[in-house]
């Protein structure tokens, strides 16, 4: 998604201007229009020509119209979206009032007009809109001298860095210029996996090159890592797995990611921070369960006591209709993340995401027992049916 144009004020109205580039940028617009927003687009509009004879065509025309969007319609096999609602300024071909279907194109610029822009709504935005956010696995592909540092989005490919450093040949008696040549090759592809990889987002590593380049090169880099104390290398060592490739140049990414080990560990990145999260919530369900509870209401006293170490939630609580619903949700967010808690926002077209849903959609990890919030669940239970 690129970001053309964005006038938020403090109070959080505004626009914003989005281009959709790719067919995922529409999942991320239909959970940023709720209904009551304002669409501004270029759009398709049948208007009947009258002749002075009395014969009627009609005949179709590009036209750039503002709905007050009614209802939208998200159809998640052909990723097309469509919004219905009213005519908000009239023009030569549509009058005020009147109806009209747009549906969003990718590649093709829409204004979209909220009366308050909410901490969600402006986070899906920027998650939309930066590359880095969205690319869970980066790859290395090098060979001696040469290596490319890329980032892999579920679309796209994007090379960070190129690195090229000359190293001496091997000579007899001059075996120390090639391993000095070495050792600033491979720190100049450390420095810049350091400096464009985002290992918070990033959940896969991939470290490909022809012969022993890559061991060589893995096997430095976690030398200095101990020995600079580098804890962001460390901690992540799981995420590094060595592959093989042709060459370092970037072409060779190709089929390393159709290496079937790589499929596997991929597939896995999606959705694998969500995954644990969710079963980190069982876990804990069945071992302590006075310390994980789903539903709004349990959540949300918890939030009020500062309990919640970890919220997951349903980006679906986000789209319902009823506007004080929502705002509960995004209060509900901002009140965990201000008591320093972890929020997880899952994605519904995830499987992770369809588990949640089952759970309500909104569940949370404690910091500490509450077991009053059982016992008030008994209590709210005891006029009803039981289970």
């Amino acid at each position: 998604m690129k970001l053309v144009r964005k006038n938020v004020d403090k109070t959080g109205d505004g626009s914003v201007t989005l281009v959709p580039e790719e067919p995922e940028d529409m999942w991320h617009a239909y959970n940023l229009i709720a209904e009551g927003d304002q669409v501004r687009s270029s759009t398709i509009r049948k208007v009947q020509n009258e002749s002075s004879t009395g014969s009627s065509s009609s005949s179709r025309v590009r036209t750039t119209l503002t709905i007050s969007v009614e209802t939208i319609d998200f159809d998640t096999q052909a990723q097309v979206l469509r919004l219905k609602g009213r005519n908000r300024e009239e023009n030569q071909y549509v009058k005020m009032g009147a109806y009209h279907t747009i549906d969003l194109e990718l590649n093709r610029a829409f204004t979209l007009m909220k009366p308050e822009w909410d901490t969600i709504a402006l986070e899906r935005i920027e998650m939309a809109c930066d590359v880095t956010q969205s690319a869970d696995v980066a790859a290395v592909i090098m060979q001696d001298g040469l290596a490319h540092v890329c980032l892999i989005t579920s679309s796209m490919t994007l090379v960070r860095s190129k690195i090229d450093v000359a190293i001496p040949r091997k000579r007899k008696g001059n075996v120390q210029q090639h391993e000095k040549g070495l050792n600033k090759f491979y720190d100049a592809v450390m420095q810049g996996i350091l400096r464009h990889v985002n290992f918070d987002v990033v959940k896969c590593i991939l470290i490909a090159s022809p012969g022993f380049v890559k061991d060589q090169f893995y096997e430095y880099m976690f030398q200095q890592a101990v020995k600079t104390d580098n804890k962001v290398l460390i901690d992540n060592k799981s995420k590094f797995m060595l592959v093989h490739s042709s060459s370092g140049f970037k072409h060779s990414l190709k089929e390393v990611l159709q290496d079937s080990a790589v499929i596997a560990k991929m597939s896995d990145t999606k959705a694998a921070g969500e995954v644990k999260a969710l079963e980190s919530f069982y876990t804990t369900l069945q071992l302590e369960p006075a310390k994980a509870f789903y539903g709004k209401k349990h959540v949300c006293k918890a939030a009020d006591a500062q309990a919640i170490e970890m919220l997951l939630i349903s980006d679906n609580l986000f789209r319902c209709q009823d506007v004080a619903t929502r705002k509960e949700y995004v209060q509900l967010v901002e009140s965990v993340r201000d008591s320093g808690g972890e929020v997880k926002i899952f994605s519904s077209m995830h499987v992770s995401g369809e588990q949640l849903a089952q759970l309500t959609g909104v569940a949370a990890i404690l910091r500490f027992p509450m077991p009053e919030l059982e016992d008030s669940d008994d209590e709210g239970s005891d006029g009803s049916d039981s289970d």
